[in-house]
């Protein structure tokens, strides 16, 4: 049986990285030829070029392509395997990459960040905001914040809870437009749209007696962060589809009205997900399980 060689593994991943040879090779702190050796040496074990090579540049091939998600993995998981040993015999400590989509993150992770730090002196958190999907395992993330429905894939992800949408619009509006009664009738309103939905173009909806409905969208704004959404909704231009925690405040005082009620959009949820690996810092384990108290209690 031959062992995986771990270290060409990783050598790879470091090259594709830094986009050379020569810079993977100062930030390994390794000779050039060694690196270039166990790429060398990778390619020989998986039977394909991993880099098409030229005087002036260095480009993935489709094998390499294919294989740098494994690669980061392997690195991933090897680093993680090193710090849950160090863990054992101390306190957790270090850095945490968190990310999370903009309008939560502001609204219920960073006031819960100040609690866990300090609680925990020797950690320190990065936080990055944005509604756009990261990819945990290339951009060196420790965990992330989604809401939505999960895709298949390879990340670890831990439920916290479901989230209600509300199809929604001003009171001044639903007066003056004629509220809609079936989503049908939504395609004769101003639809305000998120960018970054499944299907930004239409919603979908599913009846009380199990029958569906798809209403393609038209309307005068489209969006990447549903906060931004509020205050042409507020003001009357349109009806816009928005969670739970975006708009109830605006629903209690009134200024925003729920609509279509009966009808199910589809079911989307709250998650914590995390890169594949088995192994994971205490630091990183001691964050996850601080916000799924929290947040699921949320």
């Amino acid at each position: 049986m031959r062992l995986p060689d771990y270290e060409a593994w990783s050598i790879f991943a470091a090259v594709a990285e830094e986009g050379g040879f020569s810079r993977a090779a100062e930030l390994l702190g390794l000779s050039k030829a060694t690196v270039s050796k166990a790429v060398s040496r990778l390619e020989a074990h998986v039977g394909a070029p991993l880099f098409h090579r030229t005087s002036r540049r260095l480009v993935l091939s489709e094998s390499g392509l294919s294989l740098l998600e494994q690669a980061k993995a392997i690195v991933a998981a090897g680093e993680a395997a090193e710090e849950a040993a160090r863990d054992e015999a101390s306190e957790p400590v270090g850095l945490i990459r968190l990310a999370a989509p903009m309008s939560y993150g502001i609204s219920r992770v960073a006031p819960l960040l100040s609690e866990f730090l300090c609680s925990h002196r020797g950690i320190s958190i990065d936080m990055h905001l944005s509604d756009a999907k990261v990819d945990l395992i290339g951009e060196r993330f420790d965990l992330a914040l989604r809401i939505g429905a999960l895709p298949d894939s390879s990340l670890r992800a831990r439920r916290l809870r479901g989230v209600t949408g509300y199809v929604l619009g001003s009171p001044d509006y639903l007066e003056q437009n004629r509220e809609p009664r079936h989503p049908a009738q939504l395609g004769e309103h101003r639809c305000l749209s998120y960018s970054l939905a499944s299907s930004p173009e239409s919603w979908r909806f599913t009846g009380p007696d199990g029958s569906e409905a798809v209403v393609r969208l038209s309307g005068p704004l489209r969006v990447n962060n549903g906060e931004a959404m509020l205050p042409a909704l507020c003001a009357g231009l349109g009806i816009g589809m928005l969670p739970d925690f975006i708009c109830e405040k605006d629903i209690e005082a009134g200024r925003l009205k729920p609509i279509l009620q009966d009808w199910k959009t589809p079911p989307i949820a709250i998650h914590i997900v995390t890169p594949p690996s088995t192994f994971r810092p205490r630091r990183v384990t001691a964050l996850i399980d601080f916000l799924a108290e929290k947040l699921s209690a949320a």
